[in-house]
């Protein structure tokens, strides 16, 4: 059974954390098992001194050590399975080194000082005993060093005046604490800041501090000064002269560039090379013609013939030429021109060479699926076609031919789910609007425009449809962190072909559900704003924000009500056909907190609502929500739980939907060994209706048993990081169940565990959330 083998698990661990700690540290020697800092007052940050301790004790999984006990559970002189395994996969203990806790004092100190604290102590405290080491920094702050003056040195006066121009943008401050990073952080800034301005040979080695402390009173002055521009005359003699501003004669781009012919064929492959001037860019291609449109090149280059150079047009060039997923190497590089004779002082010529090198073109690939939804198992072969450059315009399209089938569970008999689909999508780098010129859109917020179309046919047991979707719509980039889609257009319509007689008398009772399970048409919208400041070269925390908005039938109702369209069963129809009218909205915000290498701790929370009005008097059933499952509260099957406090009578095909959902979860993330990783989490939330439904009570939302209709669910996982892709187990248990009717909801205090009805199962692709 599963949670024997779940239950196994943890009693391993158990015995893994359990094992002697100290089992393979030498005679003589202690194992280091803590390290604390501790700082006397504000000021410091204690995180901001962990990356100067030289030597760390074994990570920790809930405070225990558990993979050095991996480790100790082997037999160090034995080579064979399981032993060099379990030292593989474990870590050795740490073995207490003074030299390294001396050094991590002089780093600490060193660090202290670079933020102005010059005449703080770091004392060093060991404490040894049963064969283990604590070690305890203390750190002594006083009061930190303030910038008292800041005095400047320019050799250069065209520097300096263009310092002057910017100097409101300067990070040093006067009455502000004496901070290394802050001056390296003004060094990068005005060197960007100079190089965007032509000075190509210009660069932070030309700008220097020097710090006096002699002023007395805890006060420092900053002389801030540049150099000049050396070069090397005739003879080996160094000189000083003003930096100079370089302009770009020619830019040459060659948008075929393939790195092993040109090491191969040397000059007779450049001589190979036809010549095309397009809007003042040469390119330089094959002789056939090139597989990308030179216009389309151009248009996303921030370098231009006859500008002075600039280092952010040069990146912003090469990462928006990389963002049309069509390079996979964008090299930009300068040549000064060797043939010039400029007088000291005046402009030098540069010429600029982009090398692109295509990604292959066009790929074929199947896709099986293993699928597992509360508990039914089910699987899907998918063919997948992909060109990224469909009309030499970086364009990616994708066809994805679907079947799937899964057997769906119930109290009696067994039946089946068969899908069917096609899905094609067209994705433009550009915006495509009639009669707007977009270039310098397209460079800054780098748009695209997406045109996707599909169709499904879906044979489930209670009835079969079809869904026919065309979208139009369009993403943006805000900045770093930011991305907008706007889709002015959807087209969705769904037509139910059969349904089951004893399933429809039993939703009939029901507007609400007798509203969802009918033919639609929804026409209409979509917002998305996405925000998220993961770094993904480096583990850090961060957030992450999406925020959904659409809305649909606003202008057919419009038209109906203008024209006076005839209704029938007191709705428009429009080609025979009901069509949806709604509002709905929902965010997701998540914060995922990095505790150390080995584990993490994310937090979740959900809320969304949508309101049918006008032309419907029940929302979609696609756009209704669920609670429960695999990304949900993982204790209650996917579709089981809710609406509120309502409790379904026996049914055969439980499937919960409502206009509103609340939602929370909290997830800890921790490494074991190999490619197993585990987690523990908590859940919770649940589903409402927007308007009362006598046939569900307790479904609607009330703000007095808001807190009431809670549901709650605890349980742990494991995750198989197999680098292509991650497989996921968790096991949920149930702590409170709004279905309870009499007594604590809290299950503990109210009932015995019924491991049918309060454990659930997920197998699932990917992290939850």
């Amino acid at each position: 059974m599963l949670h024997r083998s779940i239950l196994f698990f943890l009693v391993v661990v158990l015995v893994v954390t359990a094992c002697n700690p100290t089992k393979y540290v030498p005679v003589n020697e202690s194992l280091l098992d803590e390290v604390h800092v501790v700082v006397n007052k504000e000021g410091i940050k204690k995180s901001d001194l962990s990356p100067y301790i030289k030597q760390k004790p074994n990570k920790r999984i809930f405070g225990a050590k558990f993979h050095l006990g991996l480790y100790n559970l082997s037999n160090i002189e034995k080579e064979r399975w399981p032993h060099s395994w379990l030292r593989n996969i474990g870590e050795e203990p740490v073995i207490f080194d003074s030299y390294a806790s001396e050094k991590s004092v002089e780093q600490i100190q060193s660090y202290l000082e670079s933020k102005g604290y010059f005449d703080s102590h770091v004392l060093e405290t060991i404490e040894t005993s049963n064969r283990k080491s604590r070690v305890y920094y203390n750190v002594d702050l006083r009061t930190p060093y303030m910038i008292r003056k800041i005095y400047y040195e320019f050799a250069d006066s065209t520097i300096e005046k263009f310092f002057y121009f910017d100097s409101v943008n300067c990070l040093i401050d006067r009455g502000k604490p004496y901070d290394v990073d802050i001056l390296q952080a003004e060094r990068l800034r005005f060197e960007r800041f100079i190089r965007d301005r032509g000075f190509y040979g210009f660069s932070a080695d030309h700008i220097y501090f020097n710090v006096d402390s002699t002023p007395g009173n805890r006060q420092v002055d900053i002389y801030y000064g540049v150099r000049k521009a050396m070069k090397i005359e005739d003879g080996g003699r160094i000189s000083d002269e003003p930096h100079s501003v370089y302009r770009i004669r020619n830019v040459y781009v060659f948008p075929d560039f393939v790195p092993r012919d040109a090491l191969e064929g040397g000059e007779s492959y450049l001589r190979s090379l036809d010549t095309t001037i397009v809007e003042g860019y040469y390119f330089i291609s094959p002789e056939d013609k090139p597989e990308i449109k030179p216009d389309l090149i151009s248009q996303s280059l921030y370098i231009k013939p006859g500008s002075v150079f600039n280092v952010t047009n040069t990146e912003q060039s090469r990462q928006h030429m990389l963002s049309l997923k069509t390079f996979r190497l964008v090299n930009i590089f300068y040549n000064e021109v060797t043939d010039q004779d400029a007088p000291e002082g005046s402009e030098y010529l540069l010429d600029c060479t982009i090398q692109l090198t295509l990604l292959s073109q066009q790929s074929f690939r199947v896709e099986v699926e293993g699928t597992n939804s509360a508990g039914n198992l089910g699987g899907a072969l998918n063919f997948v076609y992909q060109h990224k450059n469909l009309f030499r315009g970086a364009e990616l399209f994708n066809l994805k031919l679907k079947g799937a089938y899964e057997a769906l569970s119930q109290k009696d008999t067994v039946r089946s789910i068969q899908e069917y689909g096609i899905e094609t999508s067209l994705r433009l780098p550009k915006f495509l609007l009639p009669f707007v010129h977009t270039e310098e859109f397209i460079k800054k917020y780098n748009p695209t425009t997406t045109l996707l179309a599909s169709y499904n046919y879906q044979n489930m047991p209670f009835y079969t449809r079809t869904m026919a979707n065309a979208s139009f719509g369009y993403t943006w980039s805000g900045n770093n962190y930011i991305t907008h889609m706007v889709n002015p257009l959807q087209l969705n319509l769904v037509n139910l072909l059969r349904i089951d007689p004893e399933f429809l008398a039993r939703i009939a009772s029901s507007s609400y559900l007798a509203y969802s399970y009918r033919d639609v048409m929804i026409f209409g919208g979509s917002y998305s704003f996405v925000f998220s400041n993961q770094n993904i070269q480096r583990a850090s925390d961060f957030w992450f924000l999406r925020i959904n908005a659409e809305t649909s039938g606003n202008m057919l109702g419009l038209i109906g009500d203008i024209t006076d369209m005839n209704k029938s069963d007191g709705t428009y129809d429009v080609f025979g056909q009901p069509f949806a009218q709604y509002v709905r909205a929902d965010f997701d915000l998540r914060y995922n907190i990095i505790m150390n290498d080995v584990s993490s701790v994310v937090f979740r929370g959900f809320a969304g609502a949508g309101i049918p009005y006008g032309n419907s008097r029940a929302m979609p059933f696609e756009k209704q929500y669920f609670g429960g499952g695999a990304n949900g509260i993982r204790a209650w099957q996917v579709r089981t739980l809710g609406p509120g406090s309502y409790v379904p009578d026996e049914s055969r095909f439980l499937n919960q939907t409502a206009d509103i959902k609340l939602e929370a979860n909290a997830e800890y993330r921790f490494n074991l060994f190999w490619i197993l990783e585990g987690a523990l989490f908590l859940d919770a939330g649940n589903i409402w209706s927007y308007r009362e439904d006598p046939t569900r009570p307790g479904s609607q939302l009330s703000y007095k048993n808001f807190l009431n209709d809670i549901a709650v669910g605890t349980g742990a996982g494991l995750r198989f990081d197999l680098n292509f892709v991650l497989m996921r187990l968790d096991m949920g248990m149930k702590l409170r169940d709004p279905w309870i009717s009499s007594g604590s909801k809290w299950i503990p205090a109210n009932r015995k565990y019924d491991f049918r009805d309060d454990f659930a199962f997920v197998i699932a692709i990917g992290y939850p959330f």
